[in-house]
């Protein structure tokens, strides 16, 4: 019986997770973390009977007890909520499928207990890769990735020739705007943007997909899951969404993994890992499947992708002010605060005025974060 911990079981990734959890039946899930969806959670407890709940606020931690006073569960809140799910002893494998860069700690943590990590939360590797990459090396834990994407590239690299990876080709389905130029995005609304067109995701990373943001976070993520260059990743738009990433080796053959969009595949081959399953679900049908075309990624338009690989190529702190600026500046549009267009901008701005820091520590990397967040606040008038 394989032991599991879940940070962020209330969203898409997560509710995913305990999908597999369920097909399977020979996973225990010991501890679920979430935010502020407690009837959702309250379900997950009584199916999942997990003995550790962490929630963020201390106030839905007491309404939680409440509402499950019948059974034996603890229940835990804050960081030092998430540090102590994450660190659970028993645990052999943490889910970190939480949004943002709360996930940092719990997995810097979590990595020092001895536990593998099925990393969702791309914002960990993004801003504290140079961290968490060595420390992952150090205590022998794996890190294993949930994203369709970088879960694509480690099955192509499964050959064991890590050595002669020459290119990673990192594939796009280019969102809903896909095709339109910057002027026609001028008065996109929030409903506009949360249309993807083949993924059901959070509405944090729709609206990323959207901008080509999370493409752009999806490459410094790659960098450090595959040490390699910047250089040597190249984003592909792929519409259909068939190909999830390819692996360019040096004599040119490249090996691509295919499949239906459905995140449970990347979940459970992280689970499972080296195992692969049975998983239920629709499959690929070259009989019916009548094209997969490719197109190359228009970065003046979606200017986003192109500030995150200035941000991957010159390192240290920068990614930390993308990212944050990012998550502030989606958080506002969301919010009906700011345009559309103003996310990118917004990004631009707070990566134009950082002085950066080549080897930041954590504690340095949350300090850009809330410096990121202070200076946007003060920009943007209700």
């Amino acid at each position: 019986m394989k032991k599991i911990t879940i940070l962020g079981s209330t969203g898409s990734i997560g509710t995913q997770t305990l999908e597999v959890v369920r097909e399977n039946g020979d996973i225990e899930v010991l501890a679920l973390a979430a935010g502020n969806n407690i009837r959702l959670l309250e379900e997950q407890i009584r199916e999942f009977h997990p003995k550790l709940i962490a929630v963020w606020t201390e106030e839905k931690a007491k309404e939680l007890r409440e509402n499950v006073r019948d059974l034996d569960v603890k229940i835990v809140s804050g960081m030092d909520g998430l540090l102590e799910a994450a660190v659970m002893p028993e645990a052999e494998i943490l889910v970190t499928a939480i949004v943002g860069m709360i996930g940092i700690r719990p997995t810097i943590e979590a990595i020092k207990a001895g536990k593998d990590i099925a990393l969702a939360n791309k914002e960990t590797l993004v801003t504290a890769g140079h961290i968490i990459m060595p420390l992952a090396k150090e205590c022998g834990v794996s890190i294993l990735p949930v994203d369709s994407e970088h879960s694509a590239i480690f099955q192509s690299l499964q050959g064991g020739q890590e050595k002669a990876l020459h290119k990673i080709l990192l594939t796009a389905s280019g969102g809903p705007f896909r095709g339109k130029k910057r002027e026609e995005l001028e008065q996109i609304q929030v409903e506009d943007a949360l249309k993807h067109p083949n993924w059901e995701m959070g509405r944090k990373i729709t609206i990323d997909s959207s901008t080509m943001v999370n493409k752009g976070l999806e490459v410094i993520e790659a960098k450090w899951l595959f040490n390699v260059s910047v250089d040597q990743i190249e984003v592909v738009v792929q519409p259909q969404s068939i190909i999830h990433s390819m692996v360019e080796y040096e004599d040119g053959a490249v090996i691509a993994e295919l499949g239906t969009p459905d995140m449970k595949l990347p979940i459970q081959y992280a689970l499972y890992y080296p195992e692969r399953r049975y998983l239920p679900g629709a499959r690929l049908d070259f009989q019916t499947l009548s094209k997969i075309t490719f197109e190359k990624p228009d970065m003046e338009t979606f200017y986003g992708l192109k500030l995150a690989f200035q941000a991957g190529r010159t390192g240290g702190s920068l990614p930390t002010v993308l990212n944050a600026a990012n998550e502030k500046a989606v958080a506002l549009f969301l919010d009906r605060r700011i345009k559309y267009l103003q996310i990118p901008g917004l990004i631009q701005e707070c990566m134009e005025r950082h002085r950066n820091i080549a080897e930041p520590s954590l504690e340095q990397i949350l300090e850009t974060e809330q410096e990121v967040y202070a200076y946007i606040d003060s920009i943007v008038h209700s």
